[in-house]
This record gives C-alpha cells, sequence and structure tokens, in this order.
C-alpha cells in the first residue's frame, strides 16, 4: 500500500465506516425481523450478527476497489505452508486454555457483572438451527470481518506508516479490544489482539491471526453454551486442571518456536 496516498484520518475513517455499517446494519437487520415476523427473537439476534459482521467488509473493498488496490495483498491474505497452519493451530489452542485460566483466576478477584450473565443468556441458542447459526456468526463471518479490517488493513498501514511494529500492534490491538464494547473483558481481549497482531505481522498473513481467532471465539462459544462434563477431564476445582494447563504450554510454547524459526517479514 502507498503510505504517501493514504492518512491515518483516512484509513481510520474506513476503519470507522466499517465498523458502524456492521452495527448499523445488524441493528436494522434486528428491528425488521421482530416487527414482522414472529419467529423467535434470538433466530433474528444470530442472523443480524451474521448480516452485521458481513456487511464490516463493505466499505473496506469498496474503499480498495475505487482506489484499484490489489485486495489480498492490502489485507494481507496471502498463503502459508502448511507448517505455519499447524503451528498457529497448536499455539491457538495453547492460549485459549491458559487464557481461560486467567480469566478463572479474575473472577476470584473481580466476578462477573450481571449483564455478562444476561448477555449469556440472551445468547443462548435454543435450537440445532440457532447454534450452527450462533457459531458460524462467531467463528467464522465474525473472525473474518475483524482480522481482514484490523490486522490486514488497519495495522499494516500503521506499520508502514509509523515503521514501528511494535505501536502498530499495541494501537491495533486497543482499537480491537475497545469495539467489543465490554468492559469487563476489555484487558483479556486487548492482550487477544496482542497475540493476533504479532502472528500476523511475523507470517505476513492474517492466515495465522484468522486461525487463532477462530479458535479462541469457538472454544468461548462451546464452553458457555453447551452441556460438557468437565469435571474430570478439563476443570480441577473449578480451575483448568494441572495436566491441561502442562500441555497447554507445551502447545503454545510449541507453536510460537515453530512461527518465530520461519523467515520473518520482509
Amino acid at each position: 500500500m502507498n503510505n504517501n496516498t493514504l492518512t491515518i484520518r483516512t484509513v481510520f475513517g474506513v476503519v470507522l465506516a466499517s465498523i458502524l455499517s456492521a452495527l448499523f446494519v445488524g441493528w436494522l437487520v434486528m428491528g425488521i425481523g421482530l416487527s414482522t415476523s414472529e419467529t423467535p427473537s434470538k433466530f433474528y439476534t444470530f442472523l443480524s450478527v451474521i448480516i452485521g459482521q458481513s456487511f464490516m467488509l463493505v466499505p473496506l473493498l469498496g474503499f480498495l476497489k475505487l482506489r484499484n488496490e490489489p485486495i489480498a495483498e492490502r489485507l494481507r491474505l496471502n498463503p502459508v505452508s502448511n507448517k505455519i497452519i499447524l503451528s498457529s493451530i497448536s499455539f491457538a489452542f495453547g492460549l485459549t486454555v491458559l487464557s481461560d485460566e486467567l480469566d478463572r483466576i479474575i473472577q476470584i478477584f473481580f466476578p462477573q457483572p450481571d449483564y455478562i450473565l444476561d448477555l449469556n443468556i440472551a445468547l443462548r441458542p435454543e435450537s440445532a438451527i440457532g447454534f450452527i447459526l450462533l457459531f458460524f456468526a462467531i467463528v467464522i463471518i465474525a473472525p473474518v470481518g475483524e482480522e481482514l479490517l484490523f490486522r490486514g488493513f488497519l495495522q499494516q498501514f500503521l506499520e508502514k506508516h509509523w515503521t514501528d511494529v511494535t505501536r502498530a500492534i499495541l494501537v491495533t490491538s486497543l482499537f480491537f479490544a475497545i469495539i467489543h464494547m465490554n468492559s469487563y473483558w476489555l484487558i483479556q481481549i486487548y492482550i487477544l489482539g496482542i497475540f493476533l497482531g504479532y502472528l500476523c505481522w511475523r507470517t505476513g498473513s492474517v492466515i495465522p491471526s484468522l486461525i487463532l481467532h477462530s479458535i479462541n471465539n469457538g472454544t468461548a462459544l462451546i464452553f458457555s453454551f453447551t452441556e460438557l462434563n468437565l469435571n474430570n477431564i478439563y476443570l480441577w476445582h473449578d480451575h483448568v486442571a494441572p495436566w491441561i494447563i502442562i500441555l497447554s504450554i507445551g502447545l503454545f510454547t510449541y507453536g510460537l518456536k515453530e512461527i518465530n524459526a520461519t523467515p520473518g517479514p520482509k
């Protein structure tokens, strides 16, 4: 991307327009659905997330198209090796479990507020179709839109504009955390954003960060909305079992080591 023809104001304007379009279209679908149909409201909640998140890319893709930019290159849609994919999966599962334990420790000192519990109730699927829609929205659509917008477009621009990768990752992660509009999980989302940004920069592709984002969201979805009996395998006294922690540290370390062993970004 030729940064000489773009300003920070323009780039953040595109990012803001993309976020607002997702919110507006999502709310529009929800409003139309609830006012014209007797279909359960949760169906339209899930549908609004899918359609709204899909529209997140419309302003961004329209902007790049008007500028005749090579979209794949500008969004870091670059292919990666099978080794990087497997290393990213290992890294993602390890980090996701360690993050779950961190969240459990935080809840000892700062219990989840009522609005988090209310949100879980509001999003809990009541049918197999509802679960499939929610899974599609949270595990596929949301990660694709957010990774292309934040890591592919915004972070890549800031890296080149500032010539400071650390600053670019930290600032992008901050905006990524803020747009989730969840003060309770702000720090956890910010830390996740840093890891996502690092993976994308180190590999030169959004594919590894997309893998991490999807696995993180998918794991959270399964733990929150399925009746899994994890007490004898995953949990130990309401915390992640020590043997699972050790395994996760191994997966995280192995994945990070393999990713760092590959040739760095040009």
